[in-house]
């Protein structure tokens, strides 16, 4: 597709999807002391609002400067390293891990133990909690704690990603939430107000859609922390968080692509690129019925031109995924492309007979990605998709909104989804999207995906713990994807943040879901 048809249709199709750009919220007063002030939760990292861990499916990168998990990515996230297990181990049997842990106190004092330990895998096992760990940690046969230091955890049967997942999983402390009912956690006030962890700073308060504040911890295990305040601002886009960083209000955010370039060369900023590891992906909701039919899915695909999106809109940033994943050494041979081809879409959705199946019946198409470059991308597949017969519109929702209806049975309200979930660094990530056994309430197959062979492959690539045999195993999973089309995979796209030079030693990559990776916001410092 030409670039100019591409415009066309953008134009076209954003007659159909408009979006309106938020009042920026007040900023945080002026502290005293060094505070950094930055838009963590900005761009598809972020999760705003969010203050459960236990519910989060993002916002890791502001999460983790209070809360810790057991492991943690290494920055660079080759490997999986301590965070309050200062050593762990998994035994011969494949089934037994053993964490020693760190010698530290939560925020009120109060010392952290393998008690935690146990309480937090626990409450996160139990999808009465609302955890949305419930059914990854399903494997879990008992937690032990021999003594205060120590914690063993032993699963039921092999499972790769187990690690992985504790990665994601912050410490809670027990002496906190105990004696909250199971059933009203997910709704304390107890995570907006007074949360305590074990991080290098501590929460101070929460202004309602303006900012979090948080305080040096001055006990921190690590060191107390160079500067004295960190500030979470909230903007209602990226556009709006760039904006305050030209203005000095801020000192970090994530940028869309067009916005990052602008800094390029600007002494004053540090432009930050990496690979989302997040697949970007049409989700079909196979529960919807309109769907059920092979070619119809087929149909969808080769309607897009992927190509044409990823030059114009994406700049170039982003690598075609023909299956969940775009790492080589997890791709598998002989995939089909599923090339741009609007008259094969229109042959294979007449053979499947889509006049009576949908037809021209408008399809709510619902996203969570608020930023004027999703807008687009969704406006020029709206109009490639009417080119062939299928009418969608695209509605994006903030991301509560999003999980509350995708994580419902009313399949007439999210029959299609853009949406994005992790491809790396552990290939198990999608495990929890794909898995029969993860659809909710369990885990985080929201497009309730039940194919017995995909589910087959993935319980084998899960529970393979050889890494000689384990590539072999997630290519098998590629192949059954590309051919069965659970989802419709777009692309993965590079990521961008964008950094004040008067900001020191402030780390920061684009890990899916922000993380958690080692960052050491107890070095982070500012020169005002």
């Amino acid at each position: 597709m030409h670039r100019r048809n591409l415009g066309r249709l953008l134009a076209a199709g954003a007659l159909l999807f408009a979006t309106t750009a938020a009042m920026v919220p007040a900023t945080a007063q002026a502290q005293t002391g060094k505070t950094i002030v930055g838009g963590f939760d900005v761009g598809p990292g972020g999760f705003q609002g969010n203050f459960n861990p236990l519910t989060a499916t993002a916002g890791f990168t502001w999460l983790n400067t209070y809360f810790e998990p057991l492991v943690i990515y290494t920055s660079d996230l080759s490997k999986l390293t301590g965070a309050l297990a200062s050593e762990f181990a998994l035994g011969q049997d494949n089934l037994t891990y053993t964490f020693k842990l760190a010698q530290t106190n939560w925020h009120d004092g109060t010392p952290f133990t393998s008690a935690d330990v146990k309480f937090t895998l626990e409450l996160a096992k139990n999808a009465e909690s609302g955890s949305i760990f419930a059914a990854r940690l399903a494997d879990i046969a008992s937690v032990e704690t021999p003594d205060a230091r120590t914690a063993v955890v032993k699963l039921s049967k092999p499972n790769s990603a187990f690690l992985s997942v504790l990665s994601q999983l912050m410490m809670l402390p027990q002496h906190a939430l105990s004696s909250v009912n199971v059933k009203e956690v997910a709704k304390s006030a107890w995570w907006s107000t007074k949360p305590a962890g074990t991080g290098p700073f501590k929460f101070v308060k929460h202004v309602s859609d303006q900012y979090v504040e948080l305080a040096a911890y001055d006990g921190y295990r690590g060191g107390k922390p160079k500067a004295d305040r960190l500030i979470n601002r909230y903007f209602a886009n990226p556009a709006a968080a760039v904006a305050a960083l030209r203005a000095g209000e801020i000192q970090f955010t994530f940028a869309e692509p067009d916005d990052a370039k602008t800094f390029k060369g600007n002494g004053g900023f540090r432009v930050i690129e990496g690979d989302s590891y997040v697949v970007n992906y049409i989700g079909f909701n196979h529960r919807a019925g309109i769907w059920s039919d092979l070619r119809v899915r087929q149909a969808v695909m080769h309607a897009i031109d992927r190509n044409a999106i990823v030059s114009s809109l994406y700049g170039g940033a982003a690598k075609l995924a023909n299956c969940g994943y775009v790492a080589p050494q997890l791709l598998a041979k002989d995939m089909a492309d599923y090339a741009y081809n609007p008259q094969k879409a229109k042959d294979l959705l007449a053979e499947a007979g889509w006049e009576k199946i949908n037809g021209s019946k408008p399809i709510p198409w619902l996203t969570y990605y608020n930023t004027p470059q999703v807008a687009n991308v969704m406006a020029a597949v709206q109009a490639m998709l009417a080119q062939v017969g299928v009418n969608v519109v695209p509605r994006a929702l903030d991301v509560p909104s999003y999980n509350g209806i995708v994580r419902s049975e009313k399949w007439q309200d999210f029959p299609l989804v853009y949406a994005g979930l992790q491809n790396g660094p552990n290939p198990g990530s999608l495990n929890v999207g794909l898995n029969a056994a993860q659809i909710p309430p369990s885990g985080n197959n929201i497009m309730r995906v039940e194919m017995p062979p995909l589910t087959d492959g993935l319980n084998a690539a899960m529970g393979e713990t050889d890494p000689a045999k384990a590539d072999g195993r997630w290519q098998k999973v590629c192949k059954e994807m590309n051919a069965a089309l659970p989802w419709g995979p777009m692309w993965v796209a590079s990521r961008y943040g964008v950094v004040s030079s008067k900001l020191k030693d402030f780390f920061w990559t684009p890990a899916p879901g922000g993380g958690p990776f080692v960052s050491h916001p107890e070095k982070w410092d500012f020169a005002p």
